[in-house]
């Protein structure tokens, strides 16, 4: 009945289930990195180009960002640089200690955006 039989898309609920993994993955990711920061949805679109309701949905994980969008997100986040290793199997690659300072730097600026202000 199937002449290509092993050579079949895997199946689609699994396909769906996986979506849905990176998507919830990626939106954990944005919210952990974005929740001290002003106008976060702007920032990202900023980074990204990407338009309001894309960024949107993203930040709450009901859909993930294109390789492109990945790339640049990962580029300038490093909880979605951690997220894409982890659910790479790549588990060496993402350091801690540097994403802890990042946050840090970030609520300095915020305060001294603030103050300026």
């Amino acid at each position: 009945m199937f002449p290509n039989k092993g050579k079949e898309f895997p199946e689609v609920d699994y396909r769906r289930a996986r979506k849905a993994e990176y998507a919830l993955a990626i939106g954990t990711a944005l919210r952990g990195e974005l929740r001290q920061m002003p106008n976060a949805i702007k920032t990202v679109m900023r980074w990204t180009g990407a338009n309001e309701r894309t960024v949107k949905n993203w930040i709450a994980g009901t859909h993930g960002p294109s390789g492109e969008h990945l790339i640049v997100l990962a580029h300038h986040s490093s909880e979605v640089m951690a997220i894409f290793h982890r659910l790479a199997g790549r588990h060496g690659g993402d350091d801690k200690s540097l994403g802890v300072i990042r946050k840090k730097l970030v609520e300095t600026l915020n305060i001294i955006d603030d103050q300026c202000l």
